[in-house]
């Protein structure tokens, strides 16, 4: 395999925005399948997966974290779809933590599949979980997600914890009418656990979608549902933190988290990029713009030639969104396919 450790490091150009933006965090989608049906990220229907022949296979995607890293990617998340399904992972997750440069290595879950799978995750390196988690009624989970695996996953949180996985963070999308009589609830696990509680606003994404900007609750009605626990303390933000408001309670051993890409947008500090599972690199997840990096890359490119279309990428990343600059745009592609 050619590397590319020698060719970026003459590269001056880094993958820095046209408006000044370093772009170190890369977010994976390993693929696009899910045991999962949530409501606001897979359609009822037409649900086409991509076929095994159209998906990175685990050479192509740690030749490309080599490059993302000598380019200056310090941050990598593992998504999907539901990366625990893809089968190899575990043997894959060692690969990619010790890659020189690489800083930071995390997944994004469900659940349904982590409580057999911690062990083997945390020896291969990873020590960061996010954990989607849109509501602590056992009934209702079923009704989000399609699915009775409430328990195997509070377990599976509780095991992390016991673990030393940290931080561990639960991800509520909240939806106006659906689960947001749960916010305080929610909100009230950090104050006895230390997890890290993050609140995410709705967002209309994808054609074919069952849901619409009616379900988006701003961050603002959030935190004012959240004044009966108490004051919410700022945390001090770091570089390359991510896009969470971050706060806890006075004395709690968690933390509460805004990512409110719809009214609030993080865009002017937004240091991501993602490759979707089918090998397409998006600047934006909430733009329609992508470069696809698989074709070349089966096609014989080079290391240089693969860094270049990162770069490219990189100089077509949008200032905004488009439904952050009020446009009233769909995005293409589904939250499974891209790896939200």
């Amino acid at each position: 395999m050619q590397r590319c450790v020698n060719q970026c490091e003459e590269n001056t150009q880094a993958l820095v925005d046209n408006y000044g933006r370093t772009i170190s965090y890369l977010r994976l989608s390993i693929t696009d399948r899910c045991n999962f049906n949530c409501l606001y990220c897979r359609p009822y229907n037409k649900i086409e997966n991509l076929w095994p022949r159209d998906i990175l296979t685990y050479e192509e995607i740690y030749r490309l974290i080599r490059i993302a890293v000598g380019l200056g990617i310090k941050k990598v998340r593992i998504t999907g779809g539901e990366p625990l399904v893809r089968k190899g992972l575990m043997d894959f997750i060692p690969q990619i933590a010790n890659i020189p440069g690489l800083e930071d290595l995390s997944l994004t879950t469900n659940g349904a599949l982590l409580k057999e799978k911690l062990k083997l995750i945390y020896n291969g390196g990873i020590r960061r979980l996010n954990i989607s988690m849109d509501t602590l009624r056992r009934d209702r989970f079923q009704e989000i997600t399609g699915n009775d695996r409430f328990t195997e996953i509070w377990d599976a949180i509780g095991l992390a914890e016991e673990m030393n996985f940290s931080p561990i963070k639960i991800n509520m999308v909240v939806m106006n009418g659906i689960n947001d009589d749960e916010i305080t609830q929610m909100a009230r696990l950090s104050t006895i656990k230390p997890y890290h509680i993050r609140f995410i606003e709705y967002m209309p994404i994808g054609v074919d979608r069952r849901t619409t900007k009616k379900l988006t609750i701003p961050e603002f009605q959030i935190k004012s549902r959240l004044e009966k626990l108490g004051k919410l303390i700022p945390i001090k933000q770091r570089n390359g933190n991510g896009p969470a408001r971050r706060y806890r309670f006075e004395g709690a051993p968690g933390e509460i988290g805004f990512i409110s890409s719809m009214t609030r947008h993080f865009c002017r500090s937004c240091n991501r990029i993602r490759i979707t599972a089918d090998g397409q690199l998006r600047p934006c997840l909430l733009s329609n713009m992508q470069e696809n990096i698989k074709i070349p890359m089966r096609n014989g490119a080079t290391d240089h030639v693969l860094s270049s279309i990162f770069l490219k990428a990189v100089k077509n990343k949008p200032f905004e969104h488009f439904l952050a600059a009020g446009k009233d745009v769909d995005v293409s592609g589904q939250m499974h396919m891209i790896g939200g």
